[in-house]
């Protein structure tokens, strides 16, 4: 059985090349374009982890780690940031918020899989 990762992005080409690698490594992927579609999705599918950006409309990454984890559904579900922010200050926010990983773009495919393989197997 794959393990269902959820992909929030508001860039297309982004979120499609992020799905295109996690699919070709054998994940199912589930797509949302801002954090509010991502909670909406996450909140009715079961996932095993989410992949998010931070910088996105309507809810942004924070705001959707903060709602998801708030959730029973978003307790203990991996969720790593994958954003072009570096900022150490907002990775330490993200931690608060229930990240446990934060990837900056451009991503590289290998090393986005060997995080997933390490959080969901």
């Amino acid at each position: 059985m794959s393990r269902t990762v959820l992909v929030a992005d508001d860039s297309p080409s982004v979120r499609r090349m992020i799905v295109l690698t996690l699919r070709g490594a054998g994940y199912a992927a589930i797509e949302a374009e801002n954090g509010q579609e991502a909670l909406d999705v996450a909140t009715t599918h079961s996932v095993d982890a989410v992949i998010t950006d931070q910088n996105m409309p309507r809810l942004d990454g924070l705001g959707f780690a903060r709602a998801f984890r708030a959730r029973p559904e978003g307790r203990g579900v991996p969720i790593v940031f994958l954003s072009t922010e570096s900022d150490p200050a907002l990775r330490e926010q993200a931690r608060a918020a229930g990240a446990i990983g934060w990837m900056v773009k451009p991503f590289d495919q290998a090393k986005l899989l060997d995080v997933m393989r390490r959080v969901v197997g």
